[in-house]
């Protein structure tokens, strides 16, 4: 549950940074620029959160292999 948890929270997270971000950029352009910048952000924030989420479990499998091969 508290897997699950972090999770959502990360994503949340990354999904604000990107949306903040994207908007602040696409005001630059104007009212809608902002609107749709923030869309945008948003979701490659998101995407990001679940990027570093898979890499994390491939690097915690990586080196429970590491630390099993050094008990052996």
């Amino acid at each position: 549950m508290s897997s699950k948890l972090t999770t959502i929270v990360r994503r949340a997270r990354y999904a604000a940074f990107g949306a903040a971000i994207g908007a602040a950029i696409g005001s630059l352009f104007g009212r809608s620029g902002a609107s749709t910048g923030g869309a945008i952000g948003g979701l490659v924030g998101a995407v990001a959160a679940d990027t570093r989420e898979t890499a994390d479990e491939y690097i915690h499998e990586a080196r429970g292999r590491v630390d099993d091969a050094k008990t052996e």
